[in-house]
């Protein structure tokens, strides 16, 4: 009750104390965009909705490019005014970014790989040294040149072949995930004949040099369903189909072992998988089953010399045990257990080295890697003090090695990558992030992770960071982030560009909320089907104890969400909108109902898993009593800001076009409502690293604006 009683008296101040704002003002001079109303009844289960905008969901209809054209006018004459502070912000951001920059060098079948930037320039070139770092470069892509005359680029899947003479790669220009693989000699520089065109973009080598397996998607969903070979020298329409996965709840993926020796194709659902292995030796043969699908088990392999290990759910092993069987005897009644399944931790991955395995753990939340000599004796973890880091194994690509190379980082402390002598305990700092500007000291800010309780007494985790001289008045202007879907875990990662906010004032929180996997596998299952609800009022309760403890006010309190996050974003401003004062959602997944009715519609089938299936009428009607859409309302709304891009494959741009169109019509305050939409990009935004934070100096601007932050 008296939580509610403080939001009761907070939501006058709420509703009254952003009047006099430069962007509030222009909206009586500003033309709002206006979607026409062409009602459609949409009917199941003997119940009709009707959706007024769902014209809104055909792209090669002009008016709909004209609506969109028309929204992305108004954002920017409403924010013209922060045009020059969103430049001031851009360069303050990129400033702090070593622009000739490269990736620590790593040594695999007789060359060492590098990822470099060069400076001005957006994109990464990739290239390799044989034997030596002090060997001549040689440059394999230069993606600033590829991305020449293209709004978008993505360079996708790079292999290279076993003897080191081609390299298979993949690249979109559209940003719909949609890609062409073609192969590059590395002698001559030249693009070979080979083309194929509308694929996922995934291709890896068999052992003989010149065939090559690759997924593909079906052309109106866009799930990777098929497996293809192909032949050097051949046209892609003589490929043979390897592998055809006809339940559309699953998608497909194939790749090759650590050991070189198998090739690997996986099948797999949101809770299901099942693998088929084919000797990387012998292109042509046919690809067996290593365990076959049983509805509810997940399970992935590792392969060393004559074994396989298994990382599994089996058997109720719901945060997961490692087991292991031989390579000639892969079906379940043979596994034999390595490590037991544990309550309270779960096993996330395993690096295989020849005389240790190294198991990636989470508990209580955070990362562990746990260091085990096959000898049995003297196992340890590796020591990390914060309560706000992440640490995670990188590139180990060679068996034969005692040094394991492993990333960390916490919001306070740049990103490093760490050669560890697992027998001498010794470490090697092999690259440290730079920040650039002179000002950045990790010791002005303080990391902090504090327990929120939810409404059924569950304790829900959030970790912050804000400068060290903050005071816990009820002030602090706080952004609040999470995103609680698909078993994702948030970690408390680093951002230099995050330094913009928080040397302006701001808190920035990650809420660790039901739906993740970061407090172990039940963390997930708690917050996704007919349990999803607990993920919208986790964040909730993480906002109002953050309120109460005097980190922030409702006139401060900030909201962030992408994706399945941003569908986050659209419920929780649907269930408490008096506890924020502006609300970023990022290509938001809003429009629950009609997407998961439409299985035409890329990924649907394959998150039913997630969401339930709508085509039963309890999941049908659990997921209509929180879909942002369909629970939009008359009442005050937040300031919000919506990006998308019109090429989205995952959340198509009509979710959120949809979504601000009725927001437009009910919310009956004078809030502001912006629809960003980027013509040429897709899921991901912009392409390129400065164009990418050209986005997100939008983004701040639309913050520190509300907060009548100038510089």
């Amino acid at each position: 009750m008296k939580n509610k009683l403080i939001v009761s008296s907070l939501c006058v101040i709420f509703a009254t104390s952003f009047t006099n704002t430069k962007a509030q003002q222009m909206l009586k001079n500003s033309p709002i965009p206006v979607a026409k109303i062409i009602p459609k009844a949409l009917e199941k289960h003997n119940e009709t909705r009707i959706d007024n905008y769902f014209w809104l969901n055909d792209r090669e209809n002009p008016e709909v490019i004209d609506y969109l054209n028309k929204e992305n006018e108004y954002y920017h004459k409403m924010t013209d005014h922060t045009k020059d502070f969103q430049k001031e912000l851009f360069e303050e951001m990129k400033g702090r970014i070593k622009e000739d920059d490269q990736s620590v060098p790593y040594l695999y079948n007789g060359y060492y790989y590098i990822t470099r930037f060069e400076k001005g320039k957006d994109y990464p070139i990739y290239s390799r040294k044989k034997e030596s770092l002090s060997a001549k470069e040689e440059i394999m892509f230069d993606c600033n040149e590829m991305a020449k005359g293209h709004s978008y680029f993505q360079l996708g899947g790079l292999s290279v072949s076993p003897d080191n003479k081609l390299a298979v790669y993949s690249f979109d220009i559209v940003g719909r995930r949609i890609y062409t693989i073609q192969v590059k000699s590395l002698e001559t520089n030249e693009v070979l004949e080979d083309k194929i065109e509308k694929v996922t973009g995934s291709a890896v080598w068999a052992n003989d040099n010149k065939t090559i397996f690759y997924s593909s998607q079906d052309e109106v969903t866009l799930r990777s369903d098929k497996i293809f070979k192909h032949k050097l020298g051949t046209k892609s329409t003589e490929d043979v189909l390897v592998y055809f996965e006809k339940d559309d709840t699953y998608n497909v993926e194939i790749a090759k072992s650590k050991s070189r020796k198998y090739l690997a194709i996986e099948s797999g659902s949101t809770l299901t998988t099942e693998y088929r292995i084919l000797n990387a030796d012998n292109p042509d043969g046919e690809f067996e089953i290593f365990q076959k699908r049983i509805r509810g088990v997940e399970y992935s392999i590792n392969h060393y010399k004559d074994s396989f290990y298994i990382m599994t759910n089996a058997d109720k092993a719901e945060n997961f045990k490692l087991m292991k069987t031989p390579e000639t005897a892969t079906s379940k009644e043979n596994w034999t257990e390595v490590i037991g399944h544990r309550k309270e931790v779960l096993l996330e991955d395993i690096e295989i080295f020849a005389n240790y395995l190294v198991v990636e753990e989470r508990s209580n939340g955070l990362n562990k890697i746990r260091i085990m000599p096959w000898s049995g004796e003297g196992e340890y973890y590796l020591p990390f003090e914060s309560e706000t880091y992440t640490a995670y194994t990188t590139t180990n690509v060679d068996f034969e090695t005692e040094i394991l190379r492993y990333g960390y980082q916490s919001l306070a402390t740049p990103s490093s990558i760490i050669d560890f002598n697992m027998r001498t305990k010794e470490k090697e700092i092999k690259k440290e992030q730079q920040v650039l500007g002179g000002k950045f000291d990790k010791n002005n800010y303080t990391e902090e992770r504090v327990w929120a309780t939810a409404g059924d007494g569950t304790k829900v985790p959030i970790s912050m960071i804000y400068r060290k001289e903050l005071k816990k008045d009820g002030k602090n202007p706080l952004l609040q982030y999470a995103y609680g879907s698909y078993g994702h875990s948030m970690d408390a990662t680093f951002s230099s560009t995050r330094l913009t906010l928080l040397d302006r004032g701001f808190i920035y929180a990650i809420a660790h909320i039901r739906g993740g996997e970061d407090l172990g596998r039940q963390w997930y299952d708690d917050g996704k089907l007919l349990k999803k609800k607990n993920t919208f009022t986790d964040f909730v309760d993480c906002s109002k104890f953050l309120i109460d403890e005097k980190y922030t006010s409702p006139e401060h309190l900030y909201a962030e969400g992408g994706s399945a996050g941003g569908l986050l974003m659209g419920v929780v401003v649907n269930m408490a909108p008096e506890l924020y004062h502006g609300i970023i959602a990022q290509v938001p997944f809003v429009d629950v109902m009609t997407t998961m009715l439409d299985d035409s519609i890329p990924l649907t089938t394959g998150e039913y898993d997630e969401w339930g299936n709508p085509n039963k009428k309890k999941y049908y009607d659990y997921m209509l009593s929180y879909s942002p859409y369909d629970n939009v309302k008359k009442q005050n709304y937040p300031n919000i800001y919506v990006s998308t891009g019109l090429h989205d494959s995952q959340v198509q741009y009509w979710e959120p076009a949809k979504w601000v169109a009725k927001l437009r019509t009910m919310k009956t305050n004078d809030a502001v409502l912006y629809l960003d939409t980027n013509m040429d990009a897709g899921h991901g935004g912009a392409s390129g690293r400065f164009e990418a934070i050209k986005e997100l100096a939008k983004e701040f601007s639309f913050l520190l604006d509300l907060e009548e932050i100038k510089k």
